[in-house]
């Protein structure tokens, strides 16, 4: 799953009292900045079920689900491609119905969709935290961290009855097995969940320009969950994408008090600090993050675009193979490292790495662009 936050933003929870949290949200949120939201914005729409859905469950897949019983029977037709064929697309986060419309969604969208049929079975839902290595992806100006998710449907227990082993938890992810097997779980609540869904909205809006709904989406989060941490970062983005810096400040100043050195709100509040002029602060907080973090995300990959644009190709493939090196499946590394091996004539090489690109995209307009630019090295003759 694709989790956004913005420049830059990393999805972490924080141990601390509800209360504590709760008690001072009111005051970070500034309704009267921004015009009503474009669009629905409910906790409700998150898992709701439609009636396409429940036509699916109810006719296409009902033989299944009593043949095989509801795990394994919901399980086959969503995800045996000879049946419901899902597609994975990072492009948007959908909710559960959209999901299903679509036939696609990124990782967050399909364990919504999944845990929603699930809860219209019966069938209880456990969700976790896959705390994989974090990484980062861009769109724009914006970069973002990527977190994970999965879940695990459990057949209700009847007293003290021993199940069969067809009835025992089942955890469905989206990443290929040889990620997730050994990686530590930390299990999350259903309003985390909705919290990040609603997270996830906020980003997808900001990087779209459309502040008023990256607002309110924004609110929403971190109403549903105080404690999930990423949506005040995000909202601080927005209220300094909108020009209210002071609100800004509050807000990712509200972060640190409880994690005083996550680099990514420390990373945001430097920018806020020379947006206003305070320069020394901001060197100070920058060279604070430099100690913690001496290479950013996308460090390597910034300079080898400079080196592109100097058509010093060499150069450039070094610095893009020391980003595959931090995160081997980011796409965008991947058709750089490419491009610069095009330019050094090294063609094998530069198939190769477009091949990666193509295989580990994250929506259907880049495995599309990423296919036609393989079909045409092939066209060339370059083989």
């Amino acid at each position: 799953m694709r989790t956004f936050g913005v420049l830059l933003l990393s999805l972490l929870l924080v141990a601390c009292a509800t209360t504590r949290v709760e008690q001072r949200t009111e005051q970070l949120f500034k309704d009267h900045l921004f015009a009503a939201p474009s669009e629905r914005i409910s906790a409700a729409d998150v898992f709701a079920v439609s009636d396409d859905m429940k036509r699916y469950m109810s006719v296409e897949i009902a033989g299944q689900l009593r043949a095989k019983g509801p795990q394994r029977g919901l399980i086959d037709a969503l995800y045996d491609k000879s049946q419901l064929k899902l597609d994975y697309d990072a492009e948007i986060t959908r909710n559960a119905s959209q999901t299903f419309s679509a036939r696609a969604g990124n990782c967050l969208s399909l364990v919504i969709m999944t845990a929603a049929f699930a809860k219209e079975l019966g069938l209880p839902v456990r969700y976790q935290r896959v705390l994989v290595a974090e990484a980062f992806s861009r769109s724009g100006d914006f970069y973002f961290s990527n977190s994970h998710i999965n879940l695990t449907l459990v057949t209700p227990a009847i007293g003290d009855r021993i199940l069969n082993a067809e009835n025992a938890p089942i955890t469905i992810d989206f990443l290929p097995p040889e990620d997730v097997v050994g990686r530590r779980l930390r299990v999350i609540s259903e309003e985390t969940v909705v919290a990040m869904y609603m997270n996830n909205r906020a980003a997808e809006s900001l990087a779209r320009g459309q502040l008023s709904d990256a607002y309110w989406w924004a609110r929403a989060a971190i109403e549903r969950d105080p404690k999930f941490l990423s949506s005040y970062n995000t909202l601080g983005i927005i209220y300094r994408d909108h020009g209210n810096l002071h609100e800004a400040e509050h807000v990712l100043h509200h972060v640190l008090e409880l994690e005083p050195e996550n680099t990514q709100v420390m990373s945001n509040l430097a920018l806020v600090f020379n947006d206003e002029g305070r320069v020394a602060e901001a060197d100070t907080l920058t060279r604070k993050l430099e100690r913690l973090q001496p290479y950013p995300p996308f460090h390597f990959f910034n300079l080898g675009m400079e080196a592109m644009r100097k058509g010093d190709f060499k150069t450039a493939k070094s610095l893009f193979t020391n980003e595959v090196h931090r995160d081997a499946y980011y796409h965008e590394f991947h058709f750089w490292l490419a491009a610069a091996c095009l330019g050094l004539g090294e063609i094998d090489e530069a198939r190769a790495h477009l091949k990666l690109a193509m295989e580990n995209s994250l929506t259907r307009k880049e495995h599309a662009l990423y296919a036609a630019k393989l079909d045409r090295i092939k066209l060339s003759g370059r083989q």
